[in-house]
């Protein structure tokens, strides 16, 4: 019985592997279909704390509805309202970045971007220290995103989203992203010398 146990623990945690950039974490839930549909189990904060050893509650959801070429980002919230963030998208596709703004880290500066979408049910761990943005690649796209912190607007802070030092590459033609005016008014890593 007890192996037995073990065996329906082992299946239904969701796996877990780290992004090239040390902190990030990406979660690709497993799917339960059978002729009705299919079941997952998009978060279990035991296995999440388990896998990549964060232990701070979420304490606000966030839930944004974008067209294509709608890119919002790249933003952060400096401490003590830093947020860590955990992504996933419920209908369309988007292309998620996170910008390592770690003072000491060896890969301050760069970037990684993974595709979320509803088909793949990929999620994306964002702990603080990272500013985060997406663009959306499909027609539309809905994502939601856990944050451990509060929304403050007093702590706001970003960088714009064609800095050269990242050097992101959007996956769509630059003529198409569609930006906030709050947006365009970000500034680059060297202007702001922005970091955690």
């Amino acid at each position: 019985m007890l192996l037995y146990l073990r065996l329906i623990k082992l299946y239904l945690t969701m796996p877990y592997t780290t992004a090239p950039i040390e902190g990030l974490w990406i979660f690709e839930p497993r799917l339960f279909h059978d002729e009705r549909g299919y079941f997952y189990e998009s978060f279990n904060a035991r296995t999440f704390e388990e896998a990549t050893g964060f232990s701070r509650p979420f304490v606000q959801d966030n839930h944004s509805f974008s067209h294509y070429g709608v890119l919002r980002g790249l933003h952060c919230q400096l401490p003590p309202n830093d947020q860590s963030k955990l992504v996933r998208v419920v209908q369309g596709v988007v292309y998620d970045v996170a910008l390592d703004l770690r003072k000491n880290s060896p890969t301050y500066g760069q970037y990684f971007g993974i595709e979320l979408s509803s088909e793949n049910k990929k999620q994306f761990f964002i702990p603080t220290g990272f500013a985060h943005g997406f663009v959306v690649l499909s027609e539309t796209a809905e994502l939601l995103y856990k944050c451990d912190n509060f929304y403050a607007p007093s702590s706001e802070a970003g960088v714009i989203y064609n800095d050269a030092t990242a050097n992101i590459d959007w996956l769509i033609p630059p003529q198409d992203i569609k930006l906030s005016p709050k947006d365009l008014l970000l500034k680059s890593i060297a202007e702001t010398g922005l970091y955690f």
